[in-house]
């Protein structure tokens, strides 16, 4: 198989591997996640080399020179790993099985069910507790449309960051371009926070990612629009014109594509007004005007776009596969 095929081919298999089968959690009771090996360097590195003593300046400087030797040793990593499996019998299946493991289609929609399903059997109380483990935002000062709207903009960002941007990456550059993708993405979840620890040393990992995420975000926005043709009750054409009106709105550069997309087709208004840590956040809501007094149900709709979604990003690789 040709090398132009390569990338295509594997991320197929870990397309399918990872719809299909989901997390392997009997082997993660085993060994270590890839992402919490990277959280973990990460963490060391933050403990390490931010140094509060050092001046902004300083510190500044710091987190440029790890973020870009942490991305460089993954692409390293990443590349010595692929050869590595490639060398094997069935190479190709076992790189495939690899990338399924920087990939959450699965687990993303397990996580934002267990949202609906909690509120389905113990009510708020239970919505809150379950969307709590997969937002930031304070969970007792939401309503149950607050809960429910924190889950579906949770599936939005989530679809974009989570499994459009890894594929994305997959494609161009392989599984380097998959584990650098995600040290990048989880530097910035744990350091890119405009905080005092992490204004400065943060700087350069939440740039980063505003750029590696910038392709995805747009795509998944057109993935979305494209699900909403094929899934009764929701709108393209509404989705088209959120995206136009409102993506740019939000205060990431890239949320607001898939959240506006998801919004529209489904005729909701998501993101808006919300507490972190006690202190008010007032965002533009994504297709502001729409219905934004949501439900269980709702979270469940937003599911069967996203698997949608996921179906047309398979097919675009498959089709790139097969070109």
């Amino acid at each position: 198989m040709s090398d132009e095929l390569l990338h295509p081919a594997a991320l197929l298999i870990a397309v399918l591997a990872d719809a299909a089968l989901g997390e392997p959690f009997w082997l993660y009771r085993r060994m270590a996640h890839p992402i919490v090996l990277i959280g973990a360097v990460i963490a060391w590195v933050d403990r390490r080399f931010n140094r509060e003593s050092d001046g902004e300046a300083r510190r500044k400087q710091r987190g440029i020179a790890v973020t870009a030797v942490l991305v460089l040793a993954a692409l390293g990593l990443g590349w010595a790993i692929q050869a590595a499996l490639l060398a094997l019998p069935l190479g190709l299946l076992w790189l495939g099985l690899a990338m399924s493991t920087l990939i959450a289609q699965q687990s993303l929609y397990v996580h934002v069910a267990d949202v609906a399903k909690a509120m389905e059997l113990s009510g708020l109380e239970g919505g809150r507790i379950a969307v709590a483990r997969i937002v930031g935002r304070d969970p007792e000062a939401l309503d149950s449309g607050g809960v429910s709207r924190a889950a579906i903009e949770s599936l939005a960002e989530n679809f974009s960051d989570g499994i459009v941007a890894s594929i994305f990456w997959g494609l161009v550059l392989g599984l380097p371009g998959m584990l650098a993708y995600k040290v990048i993405n989880t530097m910035d979840s744990m350091i890119g926070h405009k905080t005092p620890r992490h204004q400065a040393f943060g700087w350069a990992a939440a740039r980063l990612d505003d750029v590696v995420n910038l392709p995805a975000s747009r795509l998944s926005a057109v993935l979305l629009v494209l699900a909403a043709v094929v899934l009764r009750c929701a709108s393209p054409r509404a989705a088209i014109r959120a995206v136009r009106r409102d993506a740019a709105r939000h205060k990431s550069p890239n949320s607001g594509w898939p959240e506006a997309a998801m919004a529209g087709a489904l005729g909701f208004a998501i993101a808006g007004p919300r507490s972190y840590h006690g202190r008010l956040v007032s965002d533009p809501w994504m297709n502001d005007g729409g219905r934004w007094q949501l439900t269980a149900a709702d979270i469940r709709q937003s599911l069967r776009l996203y698997w949608r979604a996921c179906a047309v990003l398979g097919a675009g690789v498959l089709a790139i596969a097969l070109t």
